[in-house]
């Protein structure tokens, strides 16, 4: 693989990639590494993948993969099997409460939501992949992806409600765009 042809690569997939290792690894040393160590598994074996428009989903995958593979190492993996009995959605909340919150706050709430669930709800909302994309990341069955991000976003909106309520008044709304008033 040219130097070049790399060089695009990380380019076009960095910062996709960095942030779902932040989301998984919750702090941004750890997912500069990981992001570092897809990159140089790609350059070692990306060269094998057949399909190049593929690519993306390889790096995902690997990436997705390494952390798992650190996890375990540290033996602190969650699985879906230890979640508690009965957990249920919860209804979906009014779109002008959704409006009120900054991405500061939607991101430390996404940072307490089960790793588990984490990664499905960065793949789909960050990431924009689709729910094959996140199975093949993810090495799960499809079904599995959309139960897990039911019960991710379930886990998201009470973290929501928590941080809605710790901040008070301090959430901030988002700006609108510049010339155009808000009601």
């Amino acid at each position: 693989m040219s130097n070049e042809v790399f060089t695009q690569l990380v380019d076009a997939h960095y910062m996709p990639l960095y942030r779902f290792a932040l989301s998984l690894a919750r702090n941004s040393a750890d997912a500069g590494d990981l992001v570092q160590q897809t990159f140089f598994i790609w350059a070692t074996k990306g060269g094998a993948l057949r399909d190049g428009s593929k690519a993306k989903s390889w790096l995902f995958t690997t990436l997705y993969r390494e952390f798992l593979r650190g996890r375990r190492r540290e033996g602190r993996i969650t699985s879906i099997e230890d979640l508690p009995p009965g957990e249920q959605d919860i209804a979906a909340e009014d779109v002008d409460r959704v409006a009120r919150l900054d991405a500061a706050t939607v991101m430390n709430a996404l940072q307490s939501v089960d790793e588990v669930f984490r990664a499905p709800l960065t793949l789909f909302y960050l990431d924009d992949l689709s729910y094959q994309e996140i199975a093949e990341a993810l090495d799960v069955p499809i079904g599995t992806v959309m139960s897990r991000l039911s019960r991710g976003k379930a886990q998201l909106r009470r973290a929501l409600e928590r941080e809605e309520r710790a901040a008070g008044a301090k959430v901030v709304a988002f700006s609108a765009a510049k010339g155009v008033k808000t009601s």
